[in-house]
């Protein structure tokens, strides 16, 4: 059998960075063979790397596999040659053999030109519209789109050590551990999160209902209070208990200050759910006085944007909710519109459906008593988040306490 090769460069901070040693194990864990034809290591620390090499395969089939494997790490042909571009078929169909994207940055090469691509998302299409190309999903596909095909013509740029003093997020990708010092680490997100605003960005914070019912809805409260956070994204139980703990003090029937049970408890949170249904939506029973504390409150008063998403177990859901996934979907898109930083506290769903919907160079925190819940974020694709396993009503009192002495 005639072996294939091809040849193929990658330039950038390939050393520190660890994305050579990456492809190296790429092309060995599927079997392939790797000549370095050309090294040109950075002298000074902004200094980046180039590297050719001369790529093998058993065949042109296994030679395709490992180049599409080292293509994720930002490997490209040395020979240059434009985007494939074919029509959609019909609406919401994308043709044969479409590019699927990463959650990197990614290039394409068209009229000559290297042009970014817009809206990056992790599992879309890309289109070109007029001179831009963007990251579409299937269901905004319309019959006659113009979509990448191949990986021909495409660049992908995956995130680099930052050149900068070392901070939390001195290099995505850290893992998940339960031994790591708390208090320590609630400092570094706590300053984290100031030096983000100061710089202009953004901070959106995903939530569970775990957050009220560990004790810690007043310190999100405080952080949009304060000015910190732009967004808030949930789902129906976190709004129902955090307006039940507003209101009655209680979640799930439960009083949250001591755990002691209400009395007819059970029925507190359908009662929640009917006191907003008779004033019509949160920012209604905000302005009738009805609301008077909480995270709902904070976001009405500081006209900070909220999307609740449904789903088929929730009570009620309140008017609030979006019902529709594909509208939710969308709405959760417009608020993280170029975020900065986000925030994940103690919900699985909520937290891998937003980190599908992020590029990799936004730094993500995700805070969860459940070690399973930080891993199966970072395995579905986040992995530049950084995990904290931890309860949330202790931790986020914890940068509560941190932000407060900084400022």
């Amino acid at each position: 059998m005639k072996k294939h090769s091809q040849e193929v460069e990658v330039s950038g901070h390939l050393i520190d960075s660890m994305i050579l040693t990456k492809v190296f194990d790429k092309i060995m864990n599927r079997g392939g063979e790797f000549e370095i034809l050309d090294l040109k290591v950075g002298i000074k620390k902004k200094d980046s790397s180039y590297v050719k090499l001369l790529v093998t395969g058993k065949d042109a089939k296994h030679l395709q596999e490992i180049t599409d494997d080292i293509h994720r790490e930002g490997v490209i042909p040395v020979i240059e040659k434009p985007i494939k571009l074919q029509k959609a078929p019909k609406d919401m169909v994308m043709p044969d053999n479409f590019y699927s994207t990463t959650n990197n940055e990614t290039w394409v090469l068209h009229n000559k030109k290297w042009i970014k691509v817009k809206n990056q998302m992790m599992d879309k299409c890309i289109v070109i519209k007029g001179n831009d190309f963007f990251c579409v999903p299937i269901r905004d596909i319309k019959k006659g789109d113009q979509i990448i095909v191949d990986d021909i013509g495409v660049k992908v740029n995956p995130p680099q050590r930052p050149r900068d003093e070392a901070n939390i997020f001195e290099f995505m990708g850290s893992s998940s551990s339960s031994e790591r010092p708390t208090q320590h680490i609630a400092k570094k997100v706590a300053q984290d999160i100031i030096q983000t605003k100061k710089a202009g960005g953004k901070i959106i914070i995903v939530g569970g209902p775990a957050i009220v019912h560990t004790g810690a809805a007043s310190s999100v409260a405080e952080l949009i209070k304060s000015g910190y956070i732009d967004g808030v994204l949930a789902g129906n139980a976190l709004a129902v208990h955090d307006i039940e703990n507003a209101t009655l003090g209680t979640s799930l029937g439960m009083y949250v200050k001591d755990a002691s049970l209400a009395k007819r408890g059970y029925r507190n949170h359908m009662d929640t759910i009917n006191a907003v249904f008779k004033v019509g939506s949160i920012p209604k029973m905000v302005k009738a006085g009805k609301l008077k504390s909480g995270i709902f409150y904070e976001c009405v008063k500081k006209n900070i944007p909220f999307v609740l998403a449904g789903s088929i177990r929730d009570d009620g859901p309140l008017p609030d909710v979006i019902t529709d996934m594909t509208i939710a979907q969308r709405e959760y898109k417009k608020v993280l519109k170029d975020a900065s930083m986000v925030i994940m506290i103690s919900t699985m769903l909520h937290s891998i459906a937003t980190g599908n919907m992020l590029p990799s160079n936004v730094k993500v925190v995700v805070i969860d008593i459940s070690q399973p819940t930080v891993t199966k974020l970072m395995d579905r694709g986040t992995w530049q988040a950084l995990g904290i396993v931890s309860d949330v009503g202790a931790f986020l009192p914890m940068i509560i306490q941190h932000i407060k002495k900084m400022k």
